[in-house]
């Protein structure tokens, strides 16, 4: 079994079907052994995008979210304390909030980040693309 953490273009695209997921991307997800999470600090930025008109999703953000959230099995990833503690020590690689958090919760709670987004290696965490 391998965990994996969603970044927030990921589980759009799956919830999608997206041809940009890749296919291993795609296998791991797919995989009903595997547990993959999506983290609340997702959810906040789609909830961000969504208030500025960035992003048009179908329903309000906590149904869209409760719904393929348990469609797919997928597990919320709670953001604790030590998570945005861990925070203060990253290096500066990447500046987005959003993806420093992601970083975090991978690192502290040893998971593989599934993302397009190269900028995650720079930080020394398992990344699946």
């Amino acid at each position: 079994m391998l965990r994996f953490l969603l970044d927030t273009h990921v589980f759009l695209w799956w919830v999608d079907d997206a041809p940009e997921l890749t296919a291993a991307a795609r296998r791991a997800i797919a995989d009903v052994n595997n547990e993959c999470y999506l983290s609340l600090a997702s959810c906040w930025e789609l909830a961000i995008k969504s208030s500025l008109g960035k992003l048009q999703l179908a329903m309000p953000i906590e149904r869209f979210v409760s719904e393929h959230l348990a469609a797919n099995g997928f597990t919320l990833l709670n953001i604790e304390l030590h998570h945005a503690a861990k925070i203060e020590k990253l290096p500066f690689h990447h500046r987005d909030p959003f993806d420093r958090l992601l970083i975090s919760q991978a690192m502290t709670e040893k998971l593989t980040i599934v993302s397009a987004d190269r900028v995650f290696a720079h930080y020394g965490v398992k990344i699946l693309w």
